[in-house]
């Protein structure tokens, strides 16, 4: 090493350190008491150590240890070294509703390395791709959940959180939005506490469900966003006596929740969307590189669908018909069109009156153009997730793919011959179906790195036999005494 470059990595090392310093004196300046550096597992739930507050330096330069062995799809044995958490300083969040904490999102090392099966470094190669490209990946994920109470004389054992919570329709009710405004209340100020912005809530279509809307923002921002607003969750709702759940499907006669990516590509240099044309002949107002990418998600659905819908539940909710208004609202078809919700991919519309100074048209396309999948839900691992919806992007882009026009019809109506003249797929109809779309599609292996795919595909095979071997209470009040 040349004196120049380690006269630099000192400099830059003393930079880091009155960072550290400030970082850590504001926190305490702000009544914080203790730090955990979050990382998710494979199925992206949150996992830390809590550290004093006093020994923020250390552990942003890693010192915070963890056996891999003991946690999901980090492809570890009993005899391995530990892994560490690298803190990312730009994702330091000061918990509102527990103010003497603050969770900072990191990403794992092994032997001072990036590792390969950790999911933030996985969203992180694919975002340096897309930078090479040119481009920024932004997302808005639409989060829905439900509320729900343990009750031992409701099927299942739970029920909506307030048993006053019961009619047919409840989608946008005013009333029933009313009677949860103190635990709502709760949840949007920690969110606006946090500079989320949150654009609207509402109750959704079912009993003790719910939709938090936010502002979008880049895709690893999103995605640790995503991360600490299911624990927020899970806290504010145990704290009024009810439980946060993100199971896509907790009843069978009620709608099941998603949690939809809006999705959008940015200049990398200048930040300006560059997803939008208002001369656009297909009538959606995207651009060229708009539709490619929209080429390269149609190629891979099936594939992605493993990793966006991860859980043997999922695919209760991605059915055609059972909710209590009629269709699920869940998409089935691998299709796009426009302010259509039949489809697995939406492009919505925007009206001038809507957002931005300027009304035009225009305007609107370019600053706001986006689109949207709906095979999405709660129960995802945001990091693979938008990993594995940014690789199929850029694949489509590299490689001119073209999603075709637009289908402007309601899908859901269309007979399977209609369909097949359509050249229209159906996403995978179980957990099973879809890691085997995953496993024969080698995106997943390109995003995700050999290890981290095998392992993938192993523990959700083994967590869809676990569930059919599995006898269902459905089953013995079929079979019982029939035969």
């Amino acid at each position: 090493m040349n004196e120049i470059t380690a006269g630099a990595q000192i400099e830059a090392s003393t930079r880091k350190s009155q960072a550290d310093r400030e970082t850590m004196q504001s926190l305490i300046d702000k009544g914080v008491e203790y730090l955990m550096p979050l990382y998710v597992d494979v199925h992206g739930i949150a996992k830390t150590k809590t550290v004093p507050v006093s020994h923020f330096d250390r552990m942003m330069r890693g010192s915070e240890l963890f056996t891999g062995a003991a946690l999901d799809g980090l492809g570890q044995g009993p005899h391995d070294d530990e892994l560490a958490v690298l803190p990312d300083p730009s994702a330091v969040m000061q918990l509102p509703w527990r103010p003497n904490v603050a969770v900072i999102s990191g990403q794992l090392i092994y032997h001072e390395q990036p590792y390969a099966m950790c999911s933030r470094t996985v969203l992180a190669k694919q975002i340096e791709r897309a930078a090479k490209l040119g481009f920024k990946f932004n997302i808005g994920i639409e989060c829905e959940t439900y509320i729900v109470r343990r009750d031992p004389s409701a099927h299942n054992g739970i029920a909506p959180n307030d048993p006053r919570d019961t009619i047919p329709k409840a989608a946008y009710d005013a009333s029933l939005t009313l009677l949860n405004l103190e635990l709502l209340d709760d949840i949007v100020a920690s969110m606006n506490k946090l500079g989320w912005e949150v654009h609207s809530f509402d109750h959704e279509d079912a009993n003790g469900q719910f939709e938090f809307d936010f502002a979008y923002a880049d895709a690893m921002t999103m995605a640790d966003r995503f991360v600490v607003w299911r624990l927020m969750m899970k806290e504010l709702a145990r704290k009024h006596g009810f439980e946060a759940t993100m199971m896509p499907k907790p009843y069978a006669d009620r709608t099941g929740s998603g949690a939809h990516f809006n999705m959008s590509l940015a200049d990398v240099s200048t930040g300006k969307n560059v997803s939008g044309d208002a001369s656009d002949r297909r009538g959606c107002g995207l651009s060229k590189r708009a539709y490619q990418f929209l080429g390269g998600l149609r190629q891979h659905a099936a594939a992605i669908v493993a990793v966006s819908c991860p859980t043997v539940n999922s695919y209760k909710r991605l059915i055609k018909t059972g909710s209590m208004t009629g269709y699920t609202w869940a998409p089935i078809f691998i299709s796009y069109g426009g302010n259509n919700r039949t489809h697995m991919f939406r492009v919505p519309l925007l009206r001038p009156h809507i957002e931005g100074s300027d009304h035009s048209p225009g305007h609107v396309y370019l600053s706001s153009a986006r689109w949207e999948c709906r095979a999405v839900d709660p129960s995802t691992n945001p990091y693979l997730a938008a990993a594995m919806f940014l690789g199929a992007g850029l694949d489509g882009i590299e490689q001119d793919l073209d999603p075709g026009d637009p289908e402007l019809v309601n899908m859901y109506e269309l007979s399977d011959q209609e369909l097949e003249q359509r050249g229209i797929r159906q996403l995978p109809k179980t957990l099973l179906e879809a890691v085997t779309a995953f496993e024969a599609d080698d995106l997943g292996r390109r995003v995700m790195g050999e290890e981290l795919y095998r392992s993938y595909i192993d523990l959700k095979k083994s967590e869809w036999w676990s569930y059919h071997n599995s006898i269902s209470q459905w089953e013995i009040d079929e079979y019982l005494t029939k035969f």
